[in-house]
């Protein structure tokens, strides 16, 4: 069983930036691949970003690519998502998950979800 609470979203105006954390409870944390998926209001919640058990692969959407980085710390039970050059359509909410299978962009591929952070992101 994990426990994911996310934390570090807010309001910020456009080329801005945000760090996102999510924190886990749970002895296996660190056998998870961890993903970041976000849902914008009336759309369906989509794949951002992803990092293997080890730390040694990442995966993410095209619209993010260059602008966000996905990051790891098993010493603390922590996944991140810096997110940075920040555009209106980035605003969502944003959710962390964890999965078994590193590279699946499906949500129902993961296995635990946080209860989402807001991200608001002005023009």
């Amino acid at each position: 069983q994990v426990q994911l609470v996310e934390s570090g979203g807010g309001l910020v105006q456009a080329g801005g930036s945000l760090r996102l954390s999510c924190a886990a409870s749970g002895r296996t944390f660190s056998t998870y691949t961890m993903g970041w998926f976000r849902q914008a209001p009336g759309k369906e919640r989509e794949f951002v970003a992803s990092i293997n058990w080890v730390g040694s692969s990442t995966r993410y959407a095209d619209s993010v690519k260059g602008r966000f980085t996905i990051s790891r710390d098993d010493a603390k039970n922590t996944v991140y998502l810096q997110t940075n050059s920040l555009k209106p359509e980035d605003t969502a909410v944003y959710y962390c998950a964890a999965g078994r299978i590193f590279g699946a962009q499906a949500t129902s591929l993961f296995d635990y979800w946080g209860q989402g952070t807001q991200v608001t992101v002005s023009s």
